[in-house]
């Protein structure tokens, strides 16, 4: 029977890691070509279910249509704080840039209560039965959910290395003075990137939102397990990202069992430490010299 636990946390903690590495493949994206943490990744998650529930509330029942307004949502207000906060902020240092990210953060969750109040929400989706395979069990929303979540890091990891705007956009993480020189055009690699960020921060939010109750705190709850999982895989590296949110995820959903629900943003914050005390570069992170 401890077995069987063991196997329906873990999958749990899939499903979770999975939906999770959109959102985390956001930030560490930024934190390799913009150079900085960005803290508003999770209220944008928060604002993309919001935008999902807006339209199945006030528009239609379809959730197709809540993704779509959820990920072109988000998409704009990312690029509007980027042209607004961050493009003004780019030859300041990255604590300045990592401050004003804290702050767009608590702008966009204060606009979120202002309209539409501390109540809680939720999506409307099918109700579906559990498959059951001998006590291991396993809801089709999850797997569409995986396969959603999947698609998409596959489609981001097509445009980073077999597309010239993913070329581009390693070459300005890279060296920016030296792609600006090679006539890459770093502002417009900028705006892309911005693009992607709120695209896959508000998909993850929806996806966030069909497993969980969407309320103001939704992301910024779920900001140090994301942090956690990008130090775990590696700053800046997208591959590392994904498999450290699965790895973290997983052992989170699984450590849950023997200590309870309650603690697991412990585990985020025993991850930071182990890792920055032992591993700082992460697990797929390359150690970096100075002289």
């Amino acid at each position: 029977m401890e077995v069987i636990a063991l196997i329906n946390a873990a999958i749990n903690g899939f499903v979770l890691g999975t939906l999770m590495a959109l959102p985390v493949l956001a930030i560490t994206m930024i934190f390799g070509i913009a150079r900085f943490p960005n803290v508003a990744a999770g209220d944008y998650m928060t604002l993309g279910a919001y935008s999902a529930v807006a339209v199945q509330t006030f528009m239609t029942s379809s959730l197709v249509m809540g993704v779509i307004a959820a990920c072109l949502v988000t998409a704009l207000v990312s690029v509007f704080f980027y042209l607004w906060v961050f493009r003004a902020l780019a030859a300041r240092s990255n604590i300045s840039r990592l401050i004003a990210s804290i702050g767009v953060a608590f702008v966009v969750r204060n606009t979120i209560t202002f309209f539409a109040g501390q109540d809680q929400h939720s999506l409307d989706v099918p109700l579906v039965r559990a498959w059951n395979f001998n006590g291991i069990r396993i809801l089709p929303t999850d797997v569409y959910i995986v396969l959603i979540a999947a698609g998409a890091l596959a489609l981001v990891f097509y445009v980073l290395y077999g597309t010239p705007l993913g070329r581009r956009m390693r070459a300005v993480a890279d060296n920016t003075d030296l792609a600006a020189v090679s006539g890459i055009r770093s502002h417009r690699v900028m705006l892309y990137l911005w693009i992607l960020c709120g695209v896959f921060c508000g998909l993850g939010g929806v996806l966030l939102g069909i497993k969980a109750v969407v309320m103001p705190e939704l992301g910024f709850e779920l900001l140090m397990p994301m942090f956690a999982a990008v130090i775990l895989g590696g700053i800046g590296n997208p591959l590392g990202a994904v498999i450290g949110t699965l790895l973290f995820s997983i052992s989170q959903e699984v450590a849950s069992l023997y200590i309870g629900p309650s603690y697991k943003i412990v585990m985020a914050f025993l991850v930071l430490l182990l890792v920055l005390l032992f591993r700082p570069q992460g697990l797929f992170g390359r150690p970096l010299a100075a002289r």
